[in-house]
C-alpha cells in the first residue's frame, strides 16, 4: 500500500531537490493510464519512418532508440517533475532540413549529435542559473496565451489538413474515434453519466482508449486500417545495442568537428525557443490540475525540468542521437493525464504521480513486446491524431481562460496566428526567423505598445 499524505500537501518522496518517488511505494500504478500509454505507443513509433529515411538508421535500431527514449521520460515523474515529457516536436521539419545539408552517413549523424548536445547544454545552463524561471515569472499573460493559441492552432490545422493522414486517409475511422474520445473526456452530459452510471465512469476512466478501440474497429470494417501482420514473428523486439553504439554514436564515430558545432548553434537556439512555449503550456496545465484537486499540492519547478531535460538530451546525443530531440513536455499526453486527474476523486486516483508515471510505464513496456507493437501500429495515425486534437482543444480554451480583457485576447490571437503562419516563410532564409521568433517579437511589441502601462492604477 503506497504511503499516504496530508490533505493539501505534496505526495511523500525521498531525497532533496530531486524528489524520488517509486511505484508501489509512493504511488500506485493506475491501470487506466497504463492502458492508455500502451495504446499510445504508436505515437513515438511514428518517428521511426523519418529516422530511417533521413538518417539511414535500420528500423530495428530506430525502434530500440524510441524504446530507450521512452524509458528516459520516466526520469521526470520519478524525480519530482510533473511533466509528461516528449519531443521538441514543432522543430522536426527544421531539423530534417538542417540535416539534409550534410551527406547521408556518418557526417549527418555527427551533425545531429552536435545539435542535440548543444540543446542539452542550453537547457542545463538556463536551468542551473535560473534565468528561465525569472523570464517566465515576468512573462505577460497575453503573450503566454498567444503561445498557447499558436500551439493549439498548429495542432488543429495539422489534424484537419487533408494532406495529413488523419482526415485524409481514414476519415470515417478517425472522426468516429475523435467523437467518442471527446464525448468521454469533455462532454457535460458525460460528466453527468459518470456520476449516474458506474459502468460509464469505469469506461471513461480509460480516457481516449475507448475511442481508439472504436475507431480501430471502424477502420478495419471500412478498410481504412490494414489488418495487422507479422504479429507472432517474435515475442520481444530486436535489441541491437552493438550496432547502435558502433555506427550511430560518439562511441563509434567520435566527436563532431568544430564547424559542425558552429553550424548547429542557431538551430539549437530555435529549438529552445520552441521548447519555451511547451514550458508555458506545461505550467498552465499543472496549475489547472492543482486548482481542480485541492487535496494534493503539485509543485512544478522550471529549474528541475530543465536539468532533467538537459540530461536526456546530452545522454542521448552522445549514445543515440535522436531526431526529434528531447523536450520539456508532450502536451497531448500531459492533457490526457491532467484531464483524468481533474475528473477523479482521491479514491479513484489518489495522486497525480500515479497517473503521470503509469502512462509511460505502459507505453515503454508495451513497445518491448513485438506482438503488441504490430497490433497497434496499423492505427498509429489515430493515436497521434487524437493527441493532437486534444492538445489543440485544451490549449485554446486555457488560452482564452487566462486572458482577462479584450486587449489581452487580441494580442494573444495575433501572436498565435503569427506563430503558425510565419512557419511557412523563413525571413532571410534563416530558420531562426521563422514562426516562434517572429511571434515572440510581434507579441512583445504589441504588449509594450498596447497593454503595458507602468502606473500604480494599472498595477
Amino acid at each position: 500500500m503506497p504511503v499516504t499524505r496530508e490533505h493539501g500537501k505534496e505526495q511523500p518522496y525521498v531525497g532533496g531537490p530531486l524528489k524520488l518517488r517509486l511505484p508501489f511505494v509512493h504511488y500506485r500504478i493506475e491501470y487506466q493510464d497504463f492502458v492508455q500509454g500502451a495504446i499510445l505507443s504508436c505515437v513515438p513509433l511514428g518517428i521511426t519512418a523519418a529516422m530511417v529515411s533521413v538518417l539511414g538508421i535500420p528500423i530495428e535500431v530506430a525502434v530500440l532508440m524510441v524504446v530507450i527514449n521512452n524509458f528516459l521520460y520516466l526520469l521526470h515523474t520519478s524525480f519530482g517533475d510533473p511533466s509528461v515529457a516528449g519531443w521538441i516536436t514543432a522543430g522536426i521539419p527544421l531539423y530534417i532540413a538542417y540535416l539534409s545539408g550534410f551527406p547521408m552517413g556518418p557526417d549527418r549523424i555527427l551533425a545531429l549529435i552536435a545539435l542535440q548536445v548543444l540543446v542539452g547544454l542550453i537547457f542545463l545552463v538556463l536551468g542551473v542559473t535560473g534565468i528561465t524561471r525569472s523570464v517566465i515569472a515576468r512573462f505577460p499573460i497575453s503573450m503566454r496565451a498567444g503561445i498557447l493559441l499558436g500551439a493549439g492552432f498548429a495542432s488543429l490545422m495539422r489534424v484537419f489538413n487533408p494532406d495529413q493522414p488523419f482526415i485524409g486517409k481514414m476519415p470515417v475511422a478517425f472522426l468516429i474515434s475523435a467523437f467518442a474520445s471527446f464525448f468521454v473526456l469533455f462532454s457535460l452530459r458525460a460528466m453527468e453519466f459518470r456520476k449516474r452510471y458506474g459502468w460509464f465512469a469505469w469506461v471513461a476512466s480509460f480516457g481516449i482508449a475507448p475511442g481508439f478501440v472504436v475507431g480501430y474497429i471502424a477502420g478495419l470494417i471500412t478498410g481504412e486500417i490494414s489488418i495487422p501482420s507479422g504479429v507472432f514473428d517474435r515475442f520481444i523486439i530486436a535489441i541491437p545495442f552493438g550496432e547502435m553504439f558502433s555506427h550511430f554514436s560518439v562511441i563509434g564515430l567520435g566527436w563532431p568537428s568544430w564547424s559542425m558545432w558552429g553550424a548547429a548553434i542557431s538551430l539549437a537556439i530555435v529549438a529552445y525557443v520552441l521548447a519555451f512555449g511547451d514550458i508555458l503550456v506545461l505550467e498552465a496545465l499543472v496549475d489547472d490540475a492543482d486548482k481542480a484537486r485541492p487535496d494534493e499540492k503539485i509543485v512544478f519547478q522550471v529549474s528541475r525540468n530543465h536539468v532533467i531535460t538537459s540530461v536526456r538530451n546530452i545522454l542521448e546525443g552522445i549514445t543515440m542521437p535522436y531526431l526529434p530531440l528531447c523536450g520539456p513536455q508532450w502536451t497531448g499526453g500531459q492533457a490526457l493525464v491532467v484531464n483524468r486527474y481533474k475528473n477523479s476523486i482521491p479514491e479513484q486516483e489518489p495522486s497525480y504521480w500515479g497517473g503521470a508515471t503509469s502512462l509511460f510505464w505502459g507505453m515503454s513496456l508495451a513497445m518491448v513486446f513485438h506482438p503488441l507493437v504490430q497490433i497497434i501500429l496499423p492505427a498509429k495515425d489515430i493515436g497521434f491524431g487524437l493527441t493532437l486534437l486534444i492538445q489543440g482543444y485544451l490549449c485554446v480554451y486555457i488560452a482564452f481562460a487566462m486572458c482577462t480583457n479584450n486587449v489581452q485576447r487580441g494580442i494573444a490571437g495575433v501572436m498565435g496566428a503569427v506563430l503558425v503562419t510565419a512557419n511557412y516563410i523563413k525571413l532571410w532564409g534563416s530558420p531562426f526567423w521563422s514562426g516562434p521568433t517572429m511571434a515572440l517579437i510581434i507579441g512583445a511589441v504589441m504588449y509594450l505598445s498596447l497593454e503595458y502601462f507602468p502606473s500604480k492604477e494599472s498595477k
